[in-house]
């Protein structure tokens, strides 16, 4: 039968000379392997005190790693002391309300502008047919 660890307990193991993680609900020391990971010793003691699944799933691990877990595998972790996630809302951003005038102008703009030089090239076709 599996040990139970609170997440308080294995957040005591934090450091490269005694290093557990979670993931998927069980408890891993992977002390021994900080210095074969190929991602640095760093990147799991960061994942330390927290539920580490989705660092760990985010990174894709291949199939030969998640089987190689088995042998740092110490026991499970109790799910009810283990914070609820919150989901991110972001904050309300204020709506943008362009100003009806410079919208008017813009569009006026977009109608009169083509037409100013359809004007000027016809002008300058008749005035160099005129001086022929």
């Amino acid at each position: 039968m599996a040990k139970v660890f609170t997440l308080a307990e294995v957040s005591e193991h934090n450091s490269d000379k005694d290093c557990w993680i979670v993931i998927a609900g069980k408890v891993y020391d992977v002390t021994k392997f900080l210095e074969d990971h190929p991602g640095g010793d760093d990147v799991i003691i960061s994942s330390t005190g927290k539920d580490a699944t989705d660092d760990f799933e985010d990174v894709g691990h291949s199939a030969s790693a998640k089987a190689m877990m088995e042998e740092f595998y110490v026991g499970e972790i109790d799910v009810a002391t283990i914070p609820s996630r919150k989901n991110y809302t972001p904050p309300k951003q204020p709506h943008y309300n362009q100003d009806k005038t410079s919208e008017f102008i813009i569009k006026l703009l977009q109608f009169l502008i083509p037409l100013i030089i359809l004007g000027v090239a016809v002008g300058l076709r008749f005035y160099s047919k005129s001086e022929t």
